[in-house]
């Protein structure tokens, strides 16, 4: 039984055994055929550029942060500062200063990727390092004061008022509690969640991995609510209702130019939420939105592949109707040019992502 429990929390089987951890084409390959038949029906490959006029490519891929946040009402996403690659690390702490950040900070690429890049800053040393190993342009903001994440999925047909949430994901960011006994690392390598962590951990705690807390205490070892940094993700989607609705109705009527994607939200409580209450916005999606309430491990693949599915469909829709409106669909040529970039983006940040 020790043998088959440690083969069992090895990395390759935690990976091979939990379709969570698969890689994006492995999951999506299988279902690739719908894509291709929804782009023979709009007759464009491209037909999501269309989904959201107000985001470069729909939000599909290569949009900016900082252009996401210039369409968000005032006051509902954190305090964000956009700096160039190369900006000495003297003139974002001097604009940090001018506009009275707290400390402490998020760091993040201006156009990112499931998470990379993304750094807490605690103080003016953090900020200088980030600024200065950043090959790329980036965001430097203020931490939300609240604890908790949800990923919220919203669409809304054209012409239409009143829009829908597809579905809910609640983040669980990677924590562990003490019991009195079993050091930092010895508790993360009793959950295979955080043993595919244990590599990054090492590198950001270092010896501190070695501390005891005292049974109860809990100490949250990454505060990010991204799966590819350890958050588990839940389904909540149970929770949709019409106060939640019409909540999001009110905050995306707001944004321009804006149908489909997911909006990650930090919060106080979830009743406050649906008041309009005590919310910050961190992220907002487009088009390329996954409905991550799928990573859910209670879900199966199966289940995975139809929610994606049922998502690619209102997409769908969503484009073929304002395309009726007038918005076109990016060109074969104008399409191409978006995967190439995106390409050689993730080329350069292969080697340089801070």
């Amino acid at each position: 039984m020790n043998i088959l429990h440690r083969i069992l929390h090895r990395p390759f089987f935690i990976r091979l055994l939990h379709w969570e951890y698969w890689s994006f084409n492995t999951v999506y390959l299988p279902i690739i055929i719908v894509w291709v038949w929804l782009s023979a029906r709009a007759r464009s490959f491209f037909f999501f550029s269309a989904s959201n006029p107000g985001i470069l490519y729909g939000g599909f891929l290569m949009e900016s942060k900082k252009a996401i946040y210039d369409i968000l009402p005032d006051g509902y996403y954190p305090k964000t500062l956009f700096f160039k690659a190369g900006t000495e690390g003297s003139t974002v702490i001097e604009q940090i200063k001018e506009l009275q950040f707290s400390y402490p900070l998020i760091g993040k690429p201006d156009i990112g990727e499931r998470g990379k890049g993304v750094q807490k800053l605690m103080n003016k040393q953090d900020v200088l390092m980030y600024a200065a190993s950043s090959a790329f342009d980036f965001l430097i903001q203020e931490c939300s004061p609240y604890a908790k994440e949800v990923g919220i999925f919203y669409c809304r047909y054209p012409n239409q008022d009143k829009g829908l949430i597809s579905g809910i994901v609640r983040k669980e960011f990677l924590s562990v509690t003490g019991d009195g006994s079993s050091s930092i690392r010895e508790l993360c390598r009793k959950e295979k969640r955080f043993i595919l962590q244990l590599p990054e951990l090492e590198n950001i705690w270092g010896d501190q991995l070695d501390q005891v807390l005292p049974e109860g205490t809990a100490r949250q070892l990454v505060p990010y609510g991204n799966h590819s940094r350890g958050a588990k993700f839940l389904d909540d989607s149970h929770l949709i209702d019409s106060a939640l609705t019409n909540f999001m109705d009110n905050i995306c009527s707001q944004i321009k130019g804006f149908h489909y994607g997911r909006l990650d939200v930090r919060f106080k409580t979830w009743e406050e939420l649906k008041q309009g209450k005590h919310f910050s916005i961190i992220e907002l999606n487009g088009a390329g939105s996954e409905p991550t309430h799928i990573y859910d491990p209670r879900h199966s693949l199966f289940f995975a592949w139809k929610e994606i599915i049922r998502h690619w469909k209102i997409l769908w829709r969503i484009s073929r109707l304002n395309h009726q409106n007038g918005i076109p669909y990016l060109t074969h040529k104008q399409g191409m040019l978006m995967l190439r970039e995106n390409r050689n983006l993730q080329k350069k940040r292969t080697g340089h992502d801070v």
